[in-house]
């Protein structure tokens, strides 16, 4: 795929997607970093459903560390790795206590330093809180970049380092936020809906593999 069709397609879904944003709701950069580790292997949905109970009780690091484990657990018992998630969520406050002053750090290796957050987590509190041009590759932008052929790779990180080179620099900040919309409600798993989709046409994906 050339620069003026990767071009082409950012430009289409930006006119198709006016605002890109995350679906996860939050209300400051620890709310967001809380809500993207609750959101492995769970849906922003089911995401959005323990944190409107859970935000209002704590949401600060000294609030969800005076919780504890347990009183994190009896909120978002409803989503999977509660158990997991939970124990990282209070070392991780305790991390953000003891050595960034209780804020979220604008620093990748800080950022992959705390318990529970690598490479994709850090991506979205980068790019969603601090503006960084950096692309977090899930499964929704992995098909779609593979699918499409707008970056091809067989791993995340290929993904996301052929994302990095090859999408246009005015279309990077907002990159993820199209790729994963357009993944989860167009170009979806099992029978994408090519019919409706902005970027048909300019897609390279065979369309003999969905008949």
């Amino acid at each position: 795929m050339n620069l003026q069709k990767r071009h082409e397609i950012f430009s289409r879904l930006r006119e198709h997607i006016r605002q890109p944003r995350s679906e996860l709701e939050y209300g400051s950069n620890f709310e967001l970093l809380i809500a993207v580790l609750l959101s492995a292997q769970a849906t922003d949905v089911s995401v959005n459903k323990v944190t409107a109970k859970l935000f209002p009780k704590a949401n600060t690091p000294e609030q969800m560390l005076a919780l504890g484990e347990a009183g994190v657990k009896r909120y978002i018992k409803s989503i999977g790795l509660f158990n997991s998630k939970a124990k990282n969520i209070i070392a991780t406050c305790r991390t953000l206590i003891d050595q960034h002053n209780s804020q979220v750090p604008e620093d990748r290796v800080a950022l992959e330093a705390l318990p529970g957050v690598g490479r994709k987590t850090a991506n979205v509190v980068l790019n969603v809180a601090f503006g960084h041009p950096t692309i977090a590759v899930d499964t929704h932008i992995f098909r779609v970049s593979n699918r499409t052929g707008i970056a091809p790779g067989k791993d995340v990180l290929m993904v996301e380092k052929k994302l990095l080179k090859f999408v246009p620099e005015e279309f990077k900040l907002d990159a993820h936020h199209w790729l994963i919309l357009h993944g989860r409600y167009t170009c979806i798993a099992r029978k994408p809906r090519c019919g409706s989709c902005v970027i048909e046409d300019l897609c390279e994906f065979k369309r003999k593999n969905i008949e």
